[in-house]
């Protein structure tokens, strides 16, 4: 089963304001949100988990070529 997670949550595990979010999401730079009702709106769980991800890893790989380059 798949969880999803409501902008609250989306806010805080991320760090993001909510307009930032959308404008991200907007941009295609961020995961889309799940429209759960007319009124309703969520994201997966699993799409934010790889989002960050990527960012860690892009992050880590900055560093490296820092380094590298030192």
């Amino acid at each position: 089963m798949q969880r999803v997670l409501r902008l609250a949550e989306v806010r805080r595990v991320t760090g993001l304001s909510t307009s930032s979010i959308y404008a991200m999401a907007a941009a295609g730079r961020f995961p889309k949100q799940i429209s759960l009702s007319t009124r309703l709106v969520a994201w997966s769980e699993q799409e934010i988990n790889e989002w960050l991800n990527a960012r860690i890893a892009l992050r880590d790989q900055s560093t490296r070529v820092k380094t590298e380059a030192a």
